[in-house]
């Protein structure tokens, strides 16, 4: 049963305040929900929600800290393509949501995203509380982050930004906005409801088409290619974008690489397909990169980076077309758009528009022989529970499923399970922080329930980020939103355990020491117990392989019957060898 959180009906004579309006915006914007932790400084905008519009579109989503309800919206538009709302509570509620935002801005995802202030007018200002809740320039916390942001002084402007808001977002590159609205605003009494403009006539355009002269260009290196590879990065989840994909490598028969950071966009396990999927360029990439002739690059995450790695410090010869519309988001403050890459052909566009005209033009190629992909190693014969036992009883408890992955963790090697469908694995959070994995996989498992899918939502997240946002597990509960959570939990931030071990092998010190200051223990958590107080089932721990079945099937199960549900599988600290090209060494990821 879905909780609705259904109000009392409003029976009082029709009165309007300012928050009715900015309500009736968002209603008419389609915004389906609007996750929020509550707050004073928008207690107006909250009780339109509810007794102006009786929570529905948009329904509030309660969650319980701030940076919960951005990774949510994030989420959703992962698993959608669409945004929804968050709302945040005055400058203490933005900052505890900044980290959150971060993650949205750098992954590129759409989120609309309130605040509020004030009164802004300083004689309308209750003692002590209002003041420290109010910010001389309060946008000015995200702004380095957000596409747009707004503190509008009046409900004709609220409205306005709304529909500007929801444009910006949702026009390529996508990205959050904040909207901050004055309480004394919200809260003013008007003689009737301000009309709400048609928002389809203020609707994101699309974006604009290759031009046809780099199109012509792009072909014709590409048509006379020896060795060309595909960097396919930020692309979209439409099924007919992915068939195009797999058409366009196949015509020009090219090398094709993905990443983990991004969601499944090619099948990796078809014969083009280099290596497996990585955080970071594997050594079958870089030689790939290194041996092309003609390298596409579509939306890539750290484009310069691909170079760097492939590389080092040598030139590349290679012709290189580049596709993306990221350069418009790129700020002085966040250096989220990587390393400069050298370009021959710069396709302003999206990823997959370019892909389109460019199958239309590019001459088709004579089929070559692929090399036969290596298989992994042998799995160890003992009853350790490692990300790859835990892989190995995932792919078989789900062979006969249709799933979604919301997040891998960070040990997890590419080559434990292929990608066959663009909805098969959803990518990373964006921003590299910790925390986001709960949130975000609460708004891909709302996107999936909402769109009746059949695929069932799992996330496999560390410990450390699972313990940071928990609460989001409460929220998923509470508004009947089915998902699998398996806590990859090896007691420690074991990623930091690797540099540390670094430091102290470069400074000739006690390598035993990595652990002290990044061990979960003494007391060990209990994970399961903590996921059964906010409702879930919880399982576990799971200390032997040979139990991961049986947990893995009853996850499954009560999933199916509409549940949350938490597994603590207590895996063994390391990571796979083929993890990534870079894993534990200098570059190594930031995360825990």
């Amino acid at each position: 049963m879905i909780n609705h959180d259904k109000p009392t009906p409003n029976d009082q004579p029709a009165t309007y305040w300012g928050s009715d309006s900015i309500a009736d915006c968002l209603h008419a914007m389609q915004v389906p929900y609007i996750a929020l932790n509550p707050g004073a400084s928008y207690r107006g905008l909250h009780d339109s929600l509810v007794n102006h519009l009786g929570n529905q579109a948009p329904q509030m989503l309660l969650c319980l800290h701030e940076e919960v309800a951005i990774a949510i919206a994030q989420g959703f538009a992962k698993a959608s393509g669409k945004m929804m709302g968050a709302l945040v509570h005055s400058n203490v509620g933005l900052m505890h949501a900044t980290m959150a935002v971060f993650n949205a801005w750098c992954d590129r995802m759409p989120v609309l995203m309130l605040g509020a202030t004030g009164p802004w007018d300083a004689a309308r200002r209750r003692p002590w509380i209002d003041w420290i809740h109010t910010a001389s320039d309060q946008g000015s916390l995200v702004r380095d982050f957000t596409k747009w942001d707004n503190q509008p002084g009046s409900i004709p402007a609220a409205i306005e930004a709304l529909l500007r808001g929801g444009q910006i977002a949702q026009t390529a590159p996508r990205g959050p906005v904040y909207i901050n609205l004055d309480a004394a605003l919200q809260e003013s009494k008007t003689e009737g409801l301000i009309p709400v403009p048609d928002p389809m006539r203020f609707k994101a355009p699309q974006s604009p088409p290759p031009a046809p002269s780099d199109v012509e260009q792009a072909a014709q290196l590409l048509s006379t290619a020896k060795n060309p590879v595909i960097l396919m990065g930020r692309m979209s989840r439409n099924i007919s974008d992915w068939d195009q994909r797999i058409q366009f490598a196949e015509k020009i028969q090219a090398a094709v690489i993905t990443d983990l950071k991004n969601a499944s966009s090619f099948p990796t396990d078809h014969p083009q397909h280099v290596g497996s999927p990585a955080y970071f360029m594997t050594p079958e990439a870089c030689a790939a990169v290194r041996d092309a002739d003609v390298i596409l690059m579509l939306d890539w995450v750290d484009p310069g980076g691909v170079f760097k790695q492939a590389f080092q410090n040598n030139p590349c010869h290679a012709k290189i077309i580049h596709v993306s519309l990221d350069i418009h988001s790129h700020r002085g403050w966040s250096m989220d758009g990587g390393s400069l890459p050298p370009v021959d052909i710069y396709m302003l566009c999206e990823p997959d528009d370019a892909i389109a005209a460019l199958n239309q033009t590019a001459a088709t190629q004579a089929l070559k022989s692929w090399p036969i992909k290596s298989s992994l190693s042998a799995m160890p014969n003992d009853d350790v529970v490692s990300l790859r036992a835990l892989a190995e009883v995932l792919q078989e408890s789900t062979k006969d499923l249709n799933i979604c992955l919301a997040r891998l963790p960070l040990g997890w090697n590419g080559a434990y399970r292929h990608f066959h469908h663009p909805m098969d694995y959803l990518g990373a959070d964006g921003g590299g922080g910790v925390g986001a994995g709960p949130g975000n996989t609460v708004g891909v498992a709302l996107a999936l329930r909402d769109a009746k899918s059949d695929r069932i939502p799992i996330a496999l997240i560390g410990d450390g980020d699972f313990l940071m946002s928990n609460t989001a597990v409460w929220t998923a509960v509470h508004y009947g939103i089915p998902l699998l959570i398996i806590v990859c939990n090896n007691h420690s931030y074991f990623n930091d355990e690797l540099h540390q071990e670094r430091v102290a092998k470069e400074r000739q010190r006690p390598t035993e020491n990595k652990w002290i200051g990044q061990r979960m223990s003494d007391p060990e958590i209990d994970i399961a117990q903590m996921s059964r107080a906010m409702g879930a089932e919880g399982i576990g721990p799971v200390r032997r392989a040979q139990d991961l079945p049986a947990a893995i099937a009853e996850g499954l199960a009560f999933v199916k019957a509409g549940k949350v549900c938490i597994i603590d599988a207590c895996v063994a600290p390391g990571y796979d060898a083929n993890m990534s090209g870079n894993a534990g060494n200098n570059s190594a990821v930031h995360k825990r």
